[in-house]
């Protein structure tokens, strides 16, 4: 989805674009014009394949980089695979390909060691303290990208916090689907106040980076709405969008936290179809609170998001009426 808009935004603004993944960018197309279209095209494959990677790079001058494993769960090898070797990979061949500016996507999760944010900046990524593989591996990753940037080789980074919007098969679905058969539980009453991100802000914040590569190269910017609402008021928004159920249930975030971590260790013997329903790090983040101080990014970036969470939320609930 993410890719999909920051795709389009460098398209209209008039680039050529190589999308380098491991299928056909189908909705990508479907979203262009003929002229658009001229101006897409494609490469599959895996970002640790350094043939398939060089082949992408030809003739490419700069490089948006948001492949990712993004779960709750899974081995530490196969983030480490995609998010830690695969970054490496991309930079190491993007700067022998002459590509001058890179800008990696990461997350804030990369700095969170368990306690709240509330109103902090730009964070430094800490691997050894991140909850969870995927804020580990992505701060790994982060690191990569900063150590790598330098005059001759800008890098900038943007962190983009709880991206959603219509088509989000990663958060609003399997929130969706969660609720529409109970099993979303409201942790602390659904109180934890967070930031979210709408897709198109995320990915105009990200092409902005691009753009403004001079001033954003060499630090971290974390990329939010700015409207922080509670964890139940955004649950709930998105659950009358699709017109599933609101979660009512209220469980203490101590017992999910327990719960989760017994959880993780069972799935780790017997992993189901899809991601364990609870895990100490999902339990964490629905009962912590998460907002950022957005006025650094939006003085670099020259950026304010246009969609705000309302407006978001009725576009949500127009695509599902559609």
């Amino acid at each position: 989805m993410l890719g999909r808009e920051v795709a389009l935004g460098l398209i209209r603004r008039g680039h050529r674009v190589t999308a380098f993944q491991r299928s056909d960018a189908k909705a990508l197309k479907a979203s262009l014009g003929e002229q658009g279209r001229e101006r897409l095209h494609q490469h599959r494959g895996d970002l640790t394949d350094p043939d398939a990677v060089r082949r992408a790079l030809e003739d490419a001058d700069a490089v948006v980089h948001l492949a990712a494993k993004v779960s709750v769960s899974g081995p530490w090898e196969e983030y480490e695979q995609a998010n830690v070797r695969g970054t490496r990979v991309l930079l190491q061949l993007a700067r022998r390909a002459g590509v001058r500016d890179v800008v990696y996507v990461s997350s804030p999760s990369v700095s969170h060691a368990g306690s709240a944010f509330m109103g902090q900046g730009n964070e430094p990524a800490e691997p050894d303290a991140a909850r969870g593989s995927y804020a580990r591996s992505k701060a790994y990753g982060e690191r990569l990208a900063l150590e790598a940037d330098g005059e001759d080789f800008r890098v900038g980074v943007v962190r983009p916090h709880l991206v959603w919007g219509p088509g989000d098969t990663q958060l609003v679905e399997r929130i969706l689907e969660r609720a529409a058969r109970g099993g979303l539980p409201l942790l602390d009453q659904g109180a934890a106040l967070i930031d979210s991100t709408y897709v198109t802000n995320a990915a105009d914040a990200i092409v902005r980076c691009l753009e403004r590569i001079e001033q954003a190269h060499g630090r971290p910017l974390v990329v939010t709405n700015g409207e922080p609402r509670t964890v139940g008021e955004l649950l709930g928004g998105m659950c009358r969008a699709a017109g599933v159920p609101e979660p009512t249930r209220r469980v203490p975030s101590s017992l999910a936290r327990l719960a989760g971590r017994v959880i993780e260790k069972v799935w780790e013997r017997r992993p189901g179809e899809d991601e364990p329903p609870m895990t100490e790090f999902l339990a964490e983040q629905l009962s912590t609170a998460h907002w950022f101080d957005q006025r650094q990014t939006r003085e670099v970036l020259d950026w304010t998001p246009e969609v705000s969470i309302d407006a978001g939320m009725e576009r949500l609930r127009e695509y599902y009426r559609g």
